[in-house]
């Protein structure tokens, strides 16, 4: 299951960069990031500094 970048995100573009998939893009107001190209490996919401990022 995909992870999901909740309201909580100040589109401060740290887990971007640490997608090794490239599957976070930038969205209208806060970062998106692509179910079909997440890897489910997590790298995103360790990266995350106001735990935005969740599972599922």
């Amino acid at each position: 299951m995909a992870y999901k970048i909740t309201d909580a995100c100040i589109s401060c573009g740290a887990c971007a960069g640490e997608c090794p998939v490239g599957a976070i893009s930038e969205g209208d107001g806060a970062y998106v990031i692509d179910a079909n190209s997440c890897i489910d490996c997590g790298a995103c919401a360790g990266a995350c500094p106001t735990d935005a990022i969740t599972e599922g």
